[in-house]
């Protein structure tokens, strides 16, 4: 059973910080048990922030680079290279600054990549290619995700799960085409919860006071229609890290 931890900071910057710290961390152990480490990352301030505090870090050197495998949880269907991609993002902050090995990161597909415009053929493929390398006993056809990094927004939406959507509730397909988003752009990819799931740890990462609300709904037990990041939860273990705005108001904080 998951094992639920409130780590609270006392704004965004020292959150971003230490949670920068936590990761890498958590990469070094899990090459020091399994020789890889497999890594979901996530977009948004935090973040991105995240990341940019993992290049900051004297400790980032620790992670050996060329042994990690990089996959997205979501991302806005936007054409290669556009700011506002996770991707782009993402290379921005660490990647193009650590020695990563380009066949081990798995950015989910552009607007106009070979899919063209096609966000569901997109996330079919990004699905295929979670199958390849899935655990032989996973419940689930995806890889072992040491870490699964997700935001969470203002009505509780996280990846591109927004509420009381068909895509929330999907139990059957890893990754899904996110159509008609009611934040822009209104096409997405997002990982499942089913796939969200099977990660060892995820880790819920958001700051201000605008998040209070659905943080406590969903550490109280929301039903994840209602609140979708009540239902992200890791096979061993769950991690919010909030500012404490963001955890104004959930009772007995740690």
């Amino acid at each position: 059973m998951t094992r639920h931890q409130v780590v609270v900071h006392r704004d965004g910057e020292v959150l971003a910080a230490s949670a920068a710290a936590r990761l890498i961390t958590r990469i070094v152990d899990a090459q020091a048990a399994h020789g890889t480490a497999s890594v979901v990352l996530t977009g948004g301030r935090t973040g991105i922030g995240v990341l940019d505090q993992v290049r900051l870090s004297p400790a980032r050197d620790a992670v050996d680079w060329a042994n990690v495998d990089v996959y997205w949880g979501d991302e806005r269907f936007l054409p290669d290279g556009d700011p506002d991609r996770n991707e782009t993002q993402a290379r921005e902050a660490l990647l193009d600054h650590v020695g990563v090995d380009p066949d081990r990161v798995h950015p989910m597909a552009p607007s106009d990549g070979k899919f063209g415009a096609d966000a569901d053929a997109a996330a079919a493929h990004y699905a295929e290619l979670l199958a390849t390398t899935a655990e032989p006993a996973a419940d689930f056809p995806v890889p072992r995700f040491d870490v699964l990094l997700l935001g969470v927004g203002e009505e509780g939406h996280t990846a591109s799960l927004f509420p009381a959507t068909p895509y929330v509730r999907e139990q059957q397909r890893a990754v899904v085409g996110v159509h008609d988003c009611p934040k822009p752009p209104p096409t997405r990819i997002s990982l499942t919860l089913p796939t969200i799931r099977s990660a060892v740890e995820v880790w819920l990462m958001t700051t201000g006071a605008a998040k209070a609300e659905p943080v406590a709904e969903a550490l109280g037990g929301a039903e994840p229609d209602a609140i979708p990041a009540a239902g992200a939860l890791g096979r061993e273990r769950t991690v919010w890290l909030l500012d404490t705005a963001a955890a104004a108001q959930v009772p007995h904080r740690s």
